[in-house]
């Protein structure tokens, strides 16, 4: 076998969720420099993580929204502002749309077409003949 191959630093390391502080002692080669006293009475180095399985909704049942960088907020202000221009967008072409619609109304009301035409011609002569 290779020497060496393994990392001499596997120790135990003690886990915090900074969401919570929930806290679990493993065995680990992460590098830290913070340390903690845990349970036993013993100091073991502390590697802080954001989620866990007491804070992850996976595991939870919950939603739960852990933003750390602020991308939650990002995300609602782009969504947020492509429902207004997609709303704008359809307001202007709304307007338009009346407008020509109202027109073609009026013009369809002034013209008759050749069966309203026939259908009046018909009734005419149907009464004149009484």
């Amino acid at each position: 076998m290779k020497k060496d191959l393994h990392p001499s630093s596997y120790r135990p390391v003690v886990f915090q969720d900074t969401s919570n502080g929930f806290a679990f002692l493993t065995r680990s080669t992460a590098d830290t420099q913070e340390t903690i006293k845990w349970e036993d009475g013993n100091e073991y180095p502390l590697v802080k993580i954001h989620i866990s399985s007491q804070s992850h909704p996976f595991f939870t049942g919950e939603e739960k929204i852990i933003d750390i960088e602020g991308r939650v907020d990002k995300f609602k202000a782009r969504a947020e502002a492509a429902a207004k221009a997609r709303d704008a967008k359809l307001k202007a072409a709304k307007k338009p749309a009346k407008k020509s619609a109202t027109k073609e109304s009026k013009k369809e009301d002034s013209k008759t077409t050749p069966i309203d035409e026939a259908v009046e011609t018909k009734t005419e002569e149907a009464s004149s003949e009484e």
